[in-house]
């Protein structure tokens, strides 16, 4: 394995050695805290443009499973590629034992040119970044030259991850009219979520994040995660509005959760380091009903600018950030963590249930 090094943008450098793609890269530097599920989070579209040091110490033992496709979608993945610009982890294991396993995982971000770095105190680093903020950083390979600090959130990174036409799904038991019919407004959508909209027997259409359905008919319109800046996407705002006077019912999912809020009348802002793992514990507002979450995301609404009806729904017990709306009489809400990412906790996934509950 060759030298390699985490350069951050204020100078501070990490050594250690290259297992990856043997290149240069940089971007955003984010901490995880997942203990395992490397290959959902590698493959989640909300990774784009990130560098990304995991915190649990080891990685890679237990492999990475085939390509299988299953109903148009990778079975054992969030998404058909991986995202992140650069994997920052502090032990990475070469042997990999798993009865699922066709490939490690260095050689799978190999083929998939992403470069990756070892030996890395992670924990140090995720306390400079908690302590500093958001950091650009860069991965230099032995001594290529690599001179400027990229940062992904300035441009519209939710057009990048985005599907580019219409796609269509429908579950096993095939398409009916009895069927209700989702409207997935992909902003970065994982496949795990349309995975929970067919299992609960819905016709999925899913549409480019400014692709204006107002004409479309549908049941029900989820608004999916994804990465990035909220204010890049003018053109979701404007149809999400016109979903307002249509009335059906309307679900965001964290990207999705900050775009409703911004058709409500609240802003968005950057968080000093964002939300990133599986342990984001929440309240429901005015109650002891909390939920551990899996969340990915860099910024968050200011609740107290929502248009007269709105309310604040959840609201994160460590830093007191908002995790939720909702409409007061209108069936429309949002959540901004994952109510059941495929390697993260799922005792949220009822949030499906109560969206389903609405449609007609």
């Amino acid at each position: 394995m060759k030298k390699a090094r985490l350069v951050l943008e204020d100078g501070t450098e990490f050594f250690g050695e290259s297992f990856g793609a043997p290149h240069s890269t940089s971007g955003e530097v984010v901490f995880n805290t997942a203990v395992s599920g490397y290959c959902e989070t590698l493959t989640d579209p909300s990774c784009v443009g990130q560098i990304l040091a995991m915190t649990w110490p080891i990685f890679g033992a237990y492999g990475v499973p085939p390509l299988t496709e299953e109903a148009g979608m990778r079975r054992f993945f969030e998404s058909n590629r991986i995202w992140p610009r650069g994997l920052v982890v502090t032990e990475y294991s070469p042997q990999y034992s798993h009865w699922n396993a066709v490939r490690s995982l260095g050689d799978w971000l190999r083929e998939e040119d992403v470069p990756a770095i070892t030996g890395i105190d992670t924990r140090a680093l995720a306390k400079k970044i908690r302590d500093q903020g958001t950091m650009l950083g860069k991965i230099v390979i032995e001594d290529e030259k690599i001179e400027d600090f990229s940062d992904p959130i300035k441009s519209n990174l939710t057009a990048e991850v985005s599907c580019r036409e219409i796609i269509e799904y429908v579950p096993e038991t095939g398409r009916s009219d009895a069927n209700p019919t989702i409207v997935l407004l992909d902003c970065g959508t994982k496949n795990s979520t349309i995975r929970a909209l067919l299992d609960r027997g819905a016709n999925v259409v899913r549409v480019p994040w400014d692709y204006d359905f107002a004409d479309m008919p549908y049941d029900g319109l989820l608004i999916s995660d994804g990465p990035g800046d909220p204010h890049f996407a003018e053109e979701t705002v404007v149809n999400i509005k016109k979903a307002f006077e249509i009335g059906k019912p309307i679900f965001g999912i964290g990207m999705g959760h900050l775009l409703l809020g911004r058709a409500a009348g609240a802003e968005a802002f950057r968080l000093r380091f964002g939300h990133h793992g599986h342990n984001q514990p929440v309240v429901q507002s005015n109650t002891d009903r909390a939920f551990v979450t899996s969340q990915h995301h860099t910024f968050a609404l200011d609740p107290l600018r929502l248009s007269t009806g709105w309310e604040e729904w959840f609201v994160n017990l460590n830093d007191g950030s908002c995790e939720g709306i909702r409409h007061k009489h209108a069936p429309f809400f949002g959540v901004q963590f994952s109510p059941n990412l495929s390697e993260g906790s799922k005792n949220a996934e009822n949030f499906y249930e109560t969206f389903f509950s609405k449609l007609k």
